[in-house]
């Protein structure tokens, strides 16, 4: 035998010692899923066949049956009737995995938490905060995570009425004056929403609040190549909502 022959026999032996990565395993179900939208069936068939059991077969929805959950479980919160979690149980069986059902990208005010409002447990959500509830590059990376590695069939954007955020960028832009620190970058993000509503007038506030939301979900449905071919082929519906502090509801403004 060779020198050449014998030296990829060794290595191949060695590759064939070494576990998959977490990182690998995470590009490889990328790498599946792309393959999956793009018309590889024999990948995804494959990928399908060596994926394991989700720790919460509950949670396999399609986008619709994930929105009426989703919903229901917000009419529970509303009521006060909110159901027990049994976070033990739902540790234990989360350790190794996690199949939400929904992705939701929410404004940081400290009085919105989605857990609580939809009636959730652990595993249930993945859930992306950020003042003003809009998709940066690092959201919409998360997101396409969410969908393509975790299979997630829905994705929620939610904003909030008298969201501060919004309001300090009517502000900031009204009065021409640049805001301190990194601010700056949450104003430059939602003013095209902000923008429009001024030009509209009235209610001012609460127009640029549904504008951002329904903003943010069209930037989502076509971030290519991973979440618009997901929407185009009906595996991911993308809504839009406003929480109400006063009531703790969720008006759904907008779907696709």
């Amino acid at each position: 035998m060779c020198d050449k022959c014998s030296d990829s026999l060794h290595l191949e032996s060695h590759h064939q010692d070494i576990a998959p990565s977490r990182r690998s395993a995470m590009l490889f179900g990328v790498a599946a899923f792309g393959m999956a939208v793009g018309g590889g069936a024999f990948a995804g068939a494959a990928y399908a066949k060596d994926a394991k059991a989700p720790p919460k077969p509950e949670n396999v929805l399609s986008p619709d049956a994930s929105l009426k959950r989703l919903m229901d479980g917000n009419s529970r919160y509303v009521s006060g009737v909110s159901r027990r979690h049994d976070f033990k149980h739902e540790r234990e069986a989360l350790a190794g995995g996690q199949n939400p059902f929904a992705a939701v990208l929410s404004c940081a005010d400290s009085r919105i938490a989605p857990e609580y409002a939809f009636d959730t447990g652990r595993g249930d959500l993945f859930v992306c905060r950020v003042a003003g509830n809009f998709a940066g590059t690092e959201t919409i990376a998360s997101m396409e995570y969410a969908v393509a590695v975790l299979n997630t069939p829905l994705i929620l954007v939610l904003g909030h009425d008298a969201c501060g955020a919004v309001d300090a960028t009517l502000k900031s832009i009204k009065d021409d004056k640049p805001l301190p620190g990194h601010i700056p970058s949450l104003v430059e993000a939602i003013a095209p929403a902000a923008k429009a509503a001024m030009q509209q007038g009235g209610d001012v506030l609460n127009k640029a609040i549904r504008q951002n939301v329904i903003d943010n979900i069209a930037k989502l449905k076509t971030a290519a190549p991973i979440l618009n071919a997901a929407a185009e082929q009906g595996k991911l519906k993308v809504v839009g909502g406003i929480y109400r502090l006063t009531t703790g509801a969720v008006d759904l403004i907008a779907q696709g």
